[in-house]
């Protein structure tokens, strides 16, 4: 189409943008799912398949490698293809992945297919921020995200809660990925029904262009102010430790605190709840007071002694938490005062880590500087799955020696003492004169 004649459609309605959203957050929703439905199943895998701890960790780490090389490539392939087709030819991939890491009791077998999922998920990401800065750019842009996020984390919500809503599937490994082969379904069906509508627009509706994907190179790396690297290194320690920490949760509530899979599948998901509700809240508050580089402290300050209090603080009283529609649990006090800590600082630091890159680095260099912070964000979470997964069958971890579990706490713990550094460091250099005005600039100064 001519550009005359595009300037001269009308724009989306309201209503087909947050059907676009719909779809493509849905989508993003199975994604997530997928990714999150191996951590209810850890004990069922060693038990039923043999698996140590350390091969667990490699069926985390195979996703992260493949994430690896995905960041490498870029956005070529969606910037070739387009985004109706790439998010669909994505989801697909995440939908064999899951038929593969379902298909066979065979350990080679589920690492490919956290693989492949790898290979799909991230760049079905890429492609679905892409879609909403078409769509929304010069609306409801970070609305949009916000509700995209949310539903995207709600896929890691629902696998928790799985171990409730669909509990009898949990009597072996292998139909609780199954379950996740039907979320992916719905992932491609969604996929399918954003292609319709985008294609039913094009030629009715001004769609706009969207931002080019930058890819990522590694030339004049050395020209972003020692603030970013900051952030960077505190974006990769903080990740490392959340997540990994994730991943092993719900079978070191089972073993280590003798929870029932439903219980620790409930308070494994305060984590995932918390970031919906909070991040974007945490997000509004920091836009109008600023201190950013401060709350980033403070979140990592916070986080550091939380693990040791998991270790070997008193269990305390137990106490029941419901959550309408899913399921109730009784948990001792301690790991949900600890959990529901956690969330908080979960939804914290990321609200306010990602938007203050935006502060440090030039504009033209924005999409490269995200690139590089989610690749070096990658390597720290490949990494550490693999080390706790060592440390737990080193130190024989299990519900006989419950203190084989300590090592991998403290790791965590060392994990979060890194971030506390790099945060202090990020708040000093934001004081002095090189400082970039992320504790200063609010909504209302920079308007």
């Amino acid at each position: 189409m001519h550009d005359a004649s595009w300037r001269d459609l009308p724009p989306p309605t309201p209503f087909y943008r947050w059907m676009v959203l719909l779809f493509v957050s849905l989508a993003m929703f199975g994604n997530y799912y997928i990714y999150d439905s191996l951590w209810p199943i850890v004990d069922l895998l060693r038990e039923q398949r043999g698996f140590s701890y350390q091969q667990i960790g490699w069926l985390s780490t195979a996703y992260n490698v493949a994430a690896l090389l995905v960041l490498l490539a870029g956005g070529y392939l969606i910037d070739r293809w387009g985004t109706k087709r790439a998010i669909t030819l994505f989801a697909l991939i995440c939908l064999f992945a899951a038929v593969v890491t379902a298909w066979s009791p065979n350990f080679e077998m589920m690492l490919a297919g956290r693989f492949l999922l790898g290979l799909g998920a991230e760049p079905l990401i890429v492609a679905a921020t892409t879609v909403l800065a078409k769509w929304f750019k010069g609306k409801e842009l970070s609305f949009a995200f916000g509700i995209n996020l949310s539903i995207a984390r709600l896929g890691s919500t629902a696998a928790d809660w799985s171990t409730g809503f669909a509990s009898p599937l949990y009597a072996n490994w292998q139909d609780p990925l199954w379950l996740a082969t039907a979320v992916a379904g719905i992932s491609v069906s969604a996929a399918i029904l954003y292609w319709i509508l985008e294609r039913r627009a094009e030629g009715r509706y001004s769609l706009g262009v969207a931002e080019n994907n930058e890819k990522l190179e590694f030339k004049g790396l050395y020209s972003f102010s020692a603030s970013y690297w900051y952030v960077v290194a505190l974006c990769v320690v903080f990740y490392a430790t959340v997540f990994p920490f994730r991943s092993f949760a719900i079978d070191y509530f089972q073993q280590a605190h003798g929870l029932d899979r439903e219980a620790a599948g409930i308070l494994s998901s305060i984590l995932p709840v918390s970031a919906i509700i909070a991040t974007p809240l945490f997000g509004l508050w920091v836009d109008r007071i600023g201190k950013r580089a401060l709350f980033m402290a403070a979140g990592s300050l916070v986080l550091l002694p939380l693990f040791l209090i998991v270790t070997y603080a008193p269990a305390g009283p137990l106490v029941g938490i419901s959550i309408p529609f899913i399921g109730s649990a009784i948990v001792p006090l301690t790991l949900l005062l600890v959990i529901t800590v956690l969330g908080i600082v979960f939804s914290l630091i990321p609200a306010v880590m990602w938007p203050s890159v935006a502060y440090i680095v030039d504009g033209r260099r924005l999409g490269s500087a995200y690139a590089l912070m989610t690749f070096c964000q990658q390597i720290g979470w490949a990494i550490v799955p693999l080390t706790i997964g060592f440390l737990n069958d080193r130190f024989l971890a299990g519900p006989e020696n419950i203190a084989g579990y300590t090592p991998g706490m403290w790791l965590y713990t060392a994990l979060a003492s890194l971030g506390l550094y790099f945060s202090y460091k990020l708040w000093r250099t934001e004081q002095g004169p090189t400082g970039h005005g992320l504790d200063s600039i609010t909504s209302k100064s920079a308007g």
